[in-house]
This record gives C-alpha cells, sequence and structure tokens, in this order.
C-alpha cells in the first residue's frame, strides 16, 4: 500500500477537525510545549508531527564496487576520519559505483536520517523541478505572483531565486532564548508559514545582501504547493525521489495537515542523499530523463557578488576561504576549517549544520557524503580532508 495514499485521508480530517475546533490557546501550548524542548536540547529536537514522504517503489541499492577504484589504506583512512568525527554514515561513490559504504552505531543503510541544512540544497532542486513542469516561471518570478497575499507588499519583490541564494532581504539567522523572538516563531510556531509571509522581518531590499537564514527556504514549500497545488512531501517524493530511485522517509509539518519545513527537518536514508549528489553531477538528468532546466545546476553552481561562496542552496570550493562560515563573507561567527583548497577547484557541495557533508567533485566524478552527530571539537573537523584525501589517491594502487 502507498504509505503517501494511506496518509492522505487522515491528513485531511485531522485538518478538518483543526479548523472546526482549534483554538488560539491551543495553539499556544502545542508553541509553548515546543519552545520548551528546543531550549532544553535544540540539538536533539523532535519533530512531530511527520508527514511520510514517498521514494521509488521498486528500491534497488546503488551497485557497489567489485574491486575499489580508490587505493585501499586512503579508503580505510576515511572510514577511520569519519568513526573517530562521531559519524552516523559515509558514503563514497565514484566512477559510478559505491566504493564504500560504511555505518556507526545502530544506523543502517535503511535508517532515515535527519537533513538539517541539507534541506536547502534539496529546495533549490525541487523549485528547479517546478520551473522544468512550467509551474514556477523562472528564477526571476517574484513571489509575489504566487504567494499572492505578498503582491504589492515588500516582501512580494522577492524573486525566486533570492530564496535560494540567500538575499531575499530577510533577517539573518540566529539564536535568542525570547520565546517572541521571529528566530523561534518562524521555526516552531504551529503556523509557521503564515508567520513569515505576515511578521518576519524583512531588514534589506531584496537581492541586496546576502544573509543565511531558515526563513527563506521555509518559504519555499509554501512557493510550492500554490505553484502546484500538491503537497510539499508529495511533490519531493514523486517529482524528485521516485525519478531518481531514491527511498522515501518523512518531513516535519506544523501541524496535521500543515505545511511542511523545507529549509530543514526531512529525514531520508543516506543513500537518498546521495543520489541527490549524482542527480547534481549529471546535469539534473536521471537516466536519460532530464529533470532540471538545461543549465539550471550551472546556475546552482554560481555565486553571487555578495558572497562567491554560495550559489542556489549549494557551498562552492571556489574561492577558497581557510575559514568560511554560514554567514555574510567576513561577518562574525562560527567558521568550517578548509586547511587545504580542494584538490578540484569545481567541486561544491550540500553543508549542513552538524557537519553533514555532502562532497561533489565533477572533475573526479566523486561524491563523499558523511553524516552524523556534531564531530568532538578536538581534533577539529576538516570540510577538505574526506574529498581531498581521495581525490589524492585516484590512480594509485
Amino acid at each position: 500500500m502507498n504509505c503517501l495514499n494511506a496518509f492522505k485521508a487522515p491528513a485531511r480530517a485531522l485538518a478538518a477537525l483543526a479548523l472546526l475546533t482549534g483554538s488560539a490557546n491551543a495553539s499556544a501550548g502545542t508553541y509553548e510545549d515546543r519552545f520548551a524542548a528546543f531550549l532544553r536540547d535544540p540539538a536533539h529536537f523532535a519533530y512531530a508531527p511527520m508527514e511520510p514522504v514517498a521514494g521509488a517503489a521498486r528500491y534497488r541499492p546503488l551497485p557497489a564496487a567489485t574491486r575499489p577504484s580508490l587505493r585501499r589504506e586512503a579508503l580505510d583512512q576515511a572510514e577511520a576520519y569519519a568513526a573517530a568525527s562521531r559519524s552516523s554514515a559515509l558514503l563514497i561513490w565514484q566512477g559510478g559505483k559505491l566504493q564504500t559504504a560504511r555505518y556507526f552505531g545502530g544506523t543502517s543503510a535503511a535508517t532515515p536520517l535527519v537533513s538539517k541544512s541539507l534541506a536547502k540544497p534539496l529546495t533549490a532542486i525541487v523549485i528547479g523541478r517546478a520551473i522544468a513542469l512550467g509551474r514556477i516561471k523562472g528564477l526571476d518570478q517574484p513571489i509575489g505572483e504566487i504567494i499572492t497575499e505578498l503582491n504589492g507588499q515588500p516582501k512580494g519583490a522577492i524573486l525566486v531565486r533570492h530564496l535560494l541564494d540567500m538575499r531575499s532581504g530577510l533577517l539573518d539567522q540566529g539564536f535568542s532564548p525570547d520565546p517572541d523572538h521571529p528566530w523561534n516563531r518562524a521555526y516552531l510556531d504551529p503556523d509557521h508559514g503564515n508567520y513569515i509571509v505576515r511578521s518576519y522581518p524583512l531588514i534589506d531590499p531584496p537581492g541586496s545582501r546576502y544573509a543565511y537564514a531558515n526563513a527563506p527556504s521555509e518559504l519555499i514549500a509554501l512557493l510550492i504547493e500554490r505553484a502546484t497545488g500538491r503537497r510539499y512531501a508529495e511533490f519531493v517524493g514523486s517529482e524528485v525521489l521516485k525519478p531518481i530511485g531514491a527511498a522515501g522517509g518523512a518531513v516535519w509539518i506544523n501541524r496535521p495537515g500543515g505545511l511542511a519545513h523545507s529549509g530543514c527537518c526531512m529525514t531520508l536514508p543516506a543513500e537518498s542523499w546521495l543520489r541527490l549528489g549524482i542527480l547534481l553531477l549529471n546535469d539534473g538528468k536521471a537516466g536519460s530523463r532530464r529533470l532540471l532546466p538545461r543549465g539550471y545546476v550551472r546556475q546552482m553552481r554560481t555565486g553571487t557578488a555578495q558572497n562567491p561562496s554560495y550559489g542556489l542552496g549549494l557551498w562552492l570550493g571556489q574561492p577558497y576561504r581557510q575559514r568560511r562560515g554560514f554567514g555574510a563573507p567576513d561577518a562574525p561567527g562560527p567558521k568550517v576549517l578548509h586547511s587545504a583548497p580542494y584538490l578540484d577547484p569545481d567541486l561544491f557541495l550540500f553543508d549542513g549544520n552538524s557537519n553533514q557533508t555532502v562532497h561533489i567533485s565533477p572533475r573526479h566524478q566523486l561524491i563523499v557524503l558523511r553524516m552524523g552527530e556534531t564531530p568532538p571539537k578536538e581534533p577539529e573537523w576538516d570540510n577538505a580532508y574526506l574529498p581531498n584525501l581521495l581525490i589524492g589517491a585516484m590512480g594509485k594502487r
């Protein structure tokens, strides 16, 4: 039985019931409970409720290499590095085959893993698919044409691309213990999409400044649902995961029948994230089928004047920065170590909180995925170590 179809009927019933019997007090109680749980342990906040995201009906694992194309010593070093870094999964794919697939602790190939901000490049892929289907005009369409209550409002001038390249003009991401702060409301409110539309601060003219935040990515789910008339989870499953042969999972929704959190909070097995990297490595094609418009992946891999290191949901290997933050270049805040320039200057990556990474090297047809807990402070996580180790080992036996 299709788990998505099984979910739809009760979800609609629950949504109708909420409209009939819900109250402001109930919503406030839900928010207060979520906020208290988030403050207690933000790193292990439990997402609920979740909506199923369907994957391929006849799932088949990626083919594994019978004889690795990479030097065994380098693969062993990569596995040791991942183990010491509190990883849950390490997948190394090169030349069309898995060179190694290591899972740690209680994780297995079937375990849905929390994506954190790996969900952000997924939003760019989803937008590209909607453009290919003709449901969104293009990256330069103002969002007020789709989220019509914003038409004529300052936020309505935000372009679709601005939600993806973090130049929306919306308030930068941060942390606050104040329950009424916009950062908390945009993340935890049982109606977070409408909160972002109505109340999340626009502090700069759209397109004028890079400002990394969850709020712009969270608007992608609303944009997709308005543009396509389909649930975000259903669209991701049917239009992205199924065509690339990926296993499904689930996504956090703000309330039963409510809006998905597209900026984070998607759970999928590790190999599904790897397959998304393969899709981009293949210029948006799954086999002979084109899912993304021609030239779209190139746009995803192109930085902006405001931040040359960030494209559409993707981080770029060049220009080299030994320490690169998630905020604007040279802005204060935590920085991720890159001990050396990437050996493939065209490398790009998914990069999420707790060093969830999917490094993609076009030159070497290499993808390196690491997911797991936040690595120990000592030795410090090095974003360049794994891809450079493996690229350096190519052709060496």
